[in-house]
């Protein structure tokens, strides 16, 4: 079935309840809402001449009429190809190429950094609020087009070790399981519940729109379109029984912040997209109470592979708390999650493996690249590149990656991405990226180079060319980094060398 058909429902059964917010405003009923979806539907399909499948993409920031742009290229047949808002220019042009995207919806702040670097295949940006965009809200509407689960929904753009970005297909199929999933073990969710978007709606935070939309919930803006701990907890208070997605750097400030918050307004915290210390854990409990929930989950698996579910992240009498509260909980009733050894045989209870899982929710592989595809999926399982062993109680704990992958504050930053860019500038000969331990960011990004460029120049040249929250935060400059025989980097080295000079520096 079509995922918009829920949206579509909920307006004629409940138009008048409010379906967006805005701040402390309702912004949309559903009724509202579904009529605008069906509008920007009947514009794409009859005034644009979409075809089914025809991908659409949005570059925008956190704002209301996100869920609306969704919801009506969903409604018209197409696939929804919503963009990191913080990627640099170039970067959404490779995304808008590679996707074949016909069309894009973009934040007025966001054209002038997009238009340069559209490609060909582009035929027109429509800024969000603009004249365009109210032409396509008059047009004649449409009801939704019927679609079966395999047909394509959303292209979660991901990266690789390889540096190129790579569009995870998502389908029908998949984000319904994934929205019954949330409801179902992480978040039970009545009409006129909330579910705050303080992180990025482009990623995590979007895919809990689908869920309370199909509840009859209310999605909420927060007007600054950022993470403040200030507006977070006034917004709480005003709507109450609200909800939130975050990193675990996102719960450490809330947690630390001074200001009251009453935590019964609070109905769930669901942290993920990164290591959440035991620590931190204890301290948001002990602030927030029975409300944190934890899933571990990942682009080409929508939010769900496992989860610590509410109950269990308050059972703090259990002998083992503090062992479940370093895991990432136990698998999602929707599929299967072993973890397997280098020659993939299922690993015993204690022994470290590669985190696989198969099942319906798993995507249908990735756009236009089956060699990826045939790497990541691997007899029908899905080969998370995230290394982890269960305990004699079933739960997963991860251990390291397999990949490089750079966890900072929730979002991830993959190494090649950032070596290819530093790499161009002149005086950089040679230079390896890893990521820190930070209490605060979970990982920062340290590049070892070997060069005469200052700090400062190496700063600038990464803010030109790549987005900013990929620069790192460190630079340290070295007569030669450590390799083997044949040549290669040898991170591991690297990073133990990282150590020791951080222990070091502490003395």
């Amino acid at each position: 079935m079509n995922i918009a058909l829920w949206l579509e429902r909920m307006g004629r059964a409940d138009p008048n309840r409010t379906a967006v917010g805005f701040g402390t405003r309702a912004h949309f009923t559903y009724g509202e809402l579904a009529g605008r979806a069906a509008g920007i539907a009947g514009a794409l399909r009859k005034d644009c001449g979409f075809a089914e499948g025809d991908r659409v993409a949005v570059v925008a920031k956190n704002c209301p009429e996100y869920v609306e742009i969704l919801y009506g290229i969903w409604a018209a047949g197409l696939v929804a190809v919503p963009c990191n808002a913080k990627l640099h220019g170039s970067e959404f042009g490779y995304i808008l190429e590679q996707s074949g995207a016909r069309s894009a919806f973009v934040s007025d702040g966001l054209r002038d950094t997009v238009a340069p670097y559209a490609p060909a295949g582009i035929e027109r940006l429509v800024t969000i609020g603009g004249a365009d965009y109210a032409k396509l809200l008059s047009a004649e509407p449409i009801s939704t087009i019927y679609r079966r689960d395999n047909d394509l929904a959303w292209l979660f753009y991901t990266s690789g070790t390889t540096g190129r970005p790579k569009g995870a297909m998502l389908t029908h199929g998949n984000l319904s399981i994934m929205a019954h999933s949330y409801l179902a073990e992480v978040d039970p969710t009545a009409p006129g519940d909330t579910i705050l978007h303080a992180a990025p709606m482009s990623h995590g935070s979007g895919m809990y729109i689908l869920p309370h939309v199909m509840r009859g919930g209310v999605n909420v803006v927060p007007e600054s379109g950022a993470f403040e701990p200030d507006e977070i907890f006034a917004l709480a208070q005003h709507w109450r029984r609200m909800s939130m997605f975050a990193a675990p750097t996102m719960v450490k400030r809330l947690v630390a912040h001074k200001a009251d918050c009453d935590a019964a307004a609070l109905r769930t915290i669901t942290y993920g997209g990164g290591p959440m210390y035991v620590a931190d854990a204890k301290a948001a409990f002990e602030r927030f109470g029975p409300r944190l929930a934890q899933i571990f989950g990942q682009g080409e698996c929508p939010m769900t592979i496992t989860t610590l579910s509410k109950q269990v992240i308050a059972d703090s009498a259990h002998p083992r708390w503090l062992e479940r509260l370093a895991s990432v909980g136990v698998p999602f009733a929707c599929l299967e999650v072993r973890t397997v050894d280098g020659d993939g045989r299922p690993c015993v209870v204690g022994e470290t493996g590669e985190i696989a899982c198969r099942g319906a929710i798993v995507m249908a592989g990735y756009w236009d690249n089956p060699e990826a595809t045939a790497k990541t999926i691997r007899d029908g399982w899905l080969m998370t590149g995230d290394m982890g062993s269960y305990d004699a109680d079933g739960y997963l704990t991860l251990k390291d990656r397999s990949k490089d992958l750079i966890i900072s504050g929730g979002t991830n930053i993959y190494p090649r991405e950032v070596e290819e860019v530093l790499l161009r500038h002149p005086a950089v000969r040679e230079v390896s990226v890893i990521g820190r331990p930070d209490t605060e960011w979970g990982e920062v990004v340290v590049a070892y180079v070997v060069g005469d460029a200052a700090p400062e120049a190496l700063d600038a040249f990464c803010i030109a060319h790549m987005a900013r929250f990929k620069r790192p935060k460190h630079y340290v400059f070295v007569d030669a980094l450590p390799k083997n025989n044949y040549g290669k980097i040898l991170k591991t080295e690297l990073r133990e060398q990282d150590r020791r000079v951080l222990s070091t520096a502490a003395q």
